[in-house]
């Protein structure tokens, strides 16, 4: 069983900027896909980032040249570095961890883009 806690949330101007960590339980070399989804107010879940194993990472055309997701393995963290927020960006933001087939899950961090 792996434990996730995100941190890093908060209220941010348009077009400024974020950085929000997933600290996990246990090493994250024994994970094999670590990522972010966030889910605004109505709306489905969606996919943010992921972050593969084998170094190599992701992200849809709506977060993509704006979101970098990077991992601290010293640290058992991944981290999402959001720039140029928008306020469509505002959601809660969940971190998430595959093994194999079992995918874990953290109790999210609120992300607010307003002026």
């Amino acid at each position: 069983q792996v434990q996730l806690m995100e941190s890093g949330g908060g209220l941010v101007q348009p077009g400024g900027f974020l950085r929000l960590s997933c600290a996990a339980s246990e090493s994250i070399f024994k994970i094999d896909a670590m990522g972010w989804y966030r889910q605004a107010p109505g709306k489905q879940r969606e996919w943010v980032a992921d972050s593969t194993s084998g170094g190599g990472t992701n992200y849809p055309d709506s977060v993509k040249g704006r979101f970098t997701i990077s991992r601290d393995n010293a640290k058992n963290t991944v981290y999402l570095q959001m720039n140029s927020l928008k306020p469509e960006d505002t959601a809660v933001y969940y971190c998430y961890a595959d093994i194999g087939t079992r995918s874990f899950w953290g109790q999210g961090t609120q992300v607010t883009v307003s002026s």
